[in-house]
């Protein structure tokens, strides 16, 4: 099937044999992952959308494409809009359009593995209006149509060490066992990949941009678990590493094994456990808790280990990246770089320390207009040159043994303009802002979110992204339970109190439709302050990423004595840091120029 026409026509082919009257299909896998194998990406398959967030319902005689904001512009360019309608998330639920295009009676197909308990009782209250039943299939329609559908990645899994985790596999587990206890159950579901790669003190490839294997794991009251995963994918050694407390079971086998659990009491994570594991569990005649994924939490606070490993990650990107800036004050003057290029040429550059993993998400290589989208990938069809006098913004990361980078830099090519500068020192004001941010026991990230953004609100600006999520230690570039965030309601993230050792990003930005886009983005780890009769515990942020934030685009008349004393002491911890990783004297001397007091 070369066209999505076609392939659109054979799934419905499909569901006509299989008596459906339409079929919801997410980008995500059995895991609720953000980032998901290559045998999962169906959506993009169906539709041809590269986005990293979206679904499509089909119809015999309609389809309709959900993306949120981030992706108004992309899923235009990739998606037929003959084939598919665009529909605006969260304005339009994917529920709400099937009730309002199917007929009284139909019948909907859903993949009970790929969709959360609470999306299925949204749809299935948004249907019952109309009398339309949501079914769960037995075998993917899409699967049964993708004739050269990728297998799972059989790439084996490797322990990650405990002196870069910081505690034994052992030891996190009995930890877990014990809040098991104290819920008054007998086991824990773990479904989330990250998850089950910080319990178990292992790492895998099965995902591009996240070192996770597939897998489901079940830990018990007493701390022994059973880990689901192919095998095959099981060396010796880390068999034997994860010792005898572990059971290692096929991943194929985990749906059944849940039906063992009848009579005892189990706790599932809504949001991150798919429906399935909720059914199968209620069939076996387990009794179930719906609870937070009591590995989210322990994860996302670094042990000293962690924290050390991801400041030296932080070095050695830093390096990279102030090298790649040197390069590209070099050559985009000359006219011929485009978006492509650039990144070619900054993955190339962090390849060079040959410890680097992967890239922890897509970078985003984004020159003039296509920076005003904050989520922009670039492609052949989209790629441009870093024109004269506009700006180039890079956001890229990367994956180390010891720590997770995310950096985003805005820079100019040739001469910017007084709106230009205007925009971007409010950015850096409001980065500074949190940066510098001192806060007590039990504030969130949403409580913070302002601190970023007044300086764009005083010029009647603003930006439509949260200022920063979490991050984790050589996982999921964007981990939670901790976020900052305008959205901040409970289960939001934005809600979770901040805790020393977490890992967030700082990243304010500002986007000019059609012209340009800004941001500022460093990572920040949150740790106590000590206070002179502070009554209470405190908190504010130790910035770890080092690298030149472009001075050309700064107003200095617009800094206060404090923020330009902060950009200048950020600057100067650069020089002093990274200047002895910069490979001769002349990038030594870039440098300088680029950390230059103001």
């Amino acid at each position: 099937m070369s066209t999505y026409a076609d392939r659109l026509s054979a799934l419905r082919a499909e569901l006509g044999r299989r008596k459906l009257d339409g079929f919801i299909i997410p980008l995500t896998d059995e895991h609720m992952s953000e980032y998901v194998g290559d045998y999962a990406q169906r959506l993009a398959w169906l539709t041809g959308f590269g986005g990293s967030a979206g679904n499509a319902a089909v119809l015999m005689e309609d389809a309709a494409m959900f993306t949120d904001g981030r992706y108004k512009v992309q899923v235009r360019q990739q998606v037929d809009g003959s084939l598919y309608s665009y529909e605006d998330v969260p304005r339009v639920k994917v529920g709400d359009w099937l009730a309002g295009k199917a007929k009284e009676g139909a019948r909907i197909g859903y993949d009970a593995w790929l969709h959360t308990p609470n999306f299925v009782r949204a749809a299935e209250k948004a249907l019952a209006k109309k009398k339309v039943s949501l079914v769960p299939v037995e075998e993917n329609p899409v699967d049964a149509v993708w004739a050269d559908q990728p297998d799972p990645s059989p790439a084996p899994i490797y322990i990650h060490e405990e002196g870069l985790a910081g505690r034994s596999s052992r030891d996190k587990r009995a930890e877990i066992a014990s809040w098991v206890q104290e819920k008054g159950a007998d086991a824990v579901v773990i479904a989330a990949l990250d998850s089950i790669a910080w319990l178990f003190n292992i790492r895998g490839k099965d995902v591009v941009h996240t070192p996770v294997a597939l897998s489901f794991a079940v830990v018990a009251g007493d701390g022994s678990a059973r880990l689901f995963i192919d095998p095959d994918k099981v060396p010796a050694d880390v068999e034997a590493a994860l010792g005898s407390d572990v059971s290692v079971e096929p991943r194929t086998s985990f749906g059944a094994a849940l039906k063992d659990y009848g009579g005892r009491t189990v706790v599932a994570d809504p949001d991150t456990c798919v429906a399935a594991i909720f059914q199968l569990l209620d069939e076996g005649g387990a009794t179930v808790i719906r609870d937070r994924d009591p590995v989210a939490l322990p994860k996302a606070v670094k042990n000293e280990a962690e924290l050390s490993g991801s400041r030296s990650a932080h070095l050695r990107d830093g390096a990279a990246i102030s090298r790649f800036l040197k390069w590209l004050d070099e050559e985009a003057p000359k006219g011929e770089l485009d978006e492509l290029g650039a990144a070619a040429r900054l993955a190339e550059i962090r390849g060079e320390s040959n410890i680097l993993r992967d890239t922890s998400f897509e970078t985003i290589s984004a020159a003039g207009p296509n920076a005003a989208l904050p989520h922009y990938r670039v492609d052949e069809a989209s790629n441009r040159k870093l024109e004269p006098n506009g700006i180039f913004l890079c956001d890229s990361g990367g994956q180390y043994d010891d720590g997770t980078t995310d950096i985003t830099r805005t820079i100019i090519v040739g001469d910017p303009t007084a709106e230009m500068k205007d925009r971007f020192t409010r950015v850096l004001k409001g980065h500074i802002a949190l940066a510098t941010a001192v806060f007590p026991e039990g504030t969130s990230g949403g409580q913070l979110d302002a601190f970023a953004r007044q300086y764009l609100w005083q010029a009647g600006l603003d930006y439509g992204h949260g200022t920063g999520h979490g991050v984790g230690s050589f996982l999921g570039v964007h981990e939670g339970p901790q976020r900052i965030s305008a959205a901040n309601y409970p289960g939001s993230g934005a809600s979770e109190p901040l805790q020393a050792g977490m890992i967030l990003s700082n990243e304010p930005g500002y986007y000019k439709e059609g012209a340009y886009g800004i941001r500022i983005e460093n990572l920040v780890i949150v740790e106590e302050r000590e206070i002179d009769g502070a009554e209470g515990k405190f908190f504010g942020f130790e910035t770890i990423t080092l690298a030149p934030i472009d001075l050309d685009l700064v107003e200095p008349s617009l800094l206060t004595e404090a923020e330009r004393t902060w950009l200048n002491d950020y600057h100067a911890e650069v020089r002093a840091k990274i200047g002895p990783q910069m490979k001769d004297d002349e990038e030594r001397s870039w440098l300088e120029a680029a950390t230059r007091a103001i």
